[in-house]
């Protein structure tokens, strides 16, 4: 059954008063529990799609379903909800929040989905080390360097157990061990509990895990290939 669904998607920018088209009438379907990467040149609308999926940004024409439901006919409260319970997001820009300390940031999407705190602070735990920074709950994000600040964030995705994660560049500052863990870590929640994984990457790391791999150049679907993951 298809989870994510997209109808014609187009996506057109001003830059400067000239249109530029970062996504050319791209039509697309997510099956439920795939394990899927979208590859690219930069520039191919690889985020742009990814941000169309999540509702954080609207094409410019075309329709996108998520769970069967039109994003553009969803009140402002119920995508919201949608985010909040079905989609996990890890972002290239990390988007922690800096006053907060690694738990507390990963904690903090399960403080909104209104979770008990003593779950809330065992699954932070849990998962802070799983990816290795069991020593580092108590840090700001100042204080953790780059890779750090990334694998909190892939934590922070994880932990409201979420239907979908997408997942920008999840790997871009990580050493081969770091990334291996965490695709690891993924691959286990997408067997175990069926959560469905996109990823935007240029790591061939990330790609020779996908069971699906879907090519975007200039904004088009160039090929879109089923994979045996080794």
């Amino acid at each position: 059954m298809s989870v994510i669904r997209l109808q014609n998607i187009s996506k057109i920018y001003q830059d400067h008063g000239l249109p530029v088209r970062a996504l050319d009438d791209v039509s697309l379907e997510i099956e439920a529990g795939e394990f899927t990467t979208i590859v690219g040149p930069s520039g191919s609308g690889k985020s742009t799609l990814l941000n169309i999926i999540s509702g954080l940004d609207s094409p410019t024409s075309g329709q996108v379903f998520v769970e069967e439901r039109q994003l553009d006919k969803l009140k402002s409260c119920e995508l919201v909800n949608l985010r909040l319970h079905r989609i996990g997001f890890v972002f290239q820009a990390y988007n922690l929040i800096p006053v907060l300390t690694a738990q507390e940031n990963v904690e903090f999407i399960m403080l909104l989905q209104g979770q008990p705190k003593i779950e809330r602070e065992k699954r932070a735990r849990e998962l802070l080390d799983a990816v290795g920074l069991g020593d580092q709950m108590r840090r700001r994000p100042t204080e953790l360097s780059g890779g750090q600040q990334q694998r909190v964030a892939v934590a922070r995705a994880l932990a409201s157990m979420p239907a979908f994660v997408l997942a920008d560049e999840p790997t871009a500052n990580l050493d081969s061990a770091a990334a291996e863990n965490l695709l690891t870590i993924m691959e286990r929640l997408n067997h175990e509990k069926g959560m469905t994984f996109i990823f935007s990457t240029h790591d061939q790391r990330v790609v020779k895990r996908a069971h699906r791999i879907i090519t975007l150049e200039d904004g088009r679907i160039a090929s879109d290939v089923k994979a045996d993951p080794h």
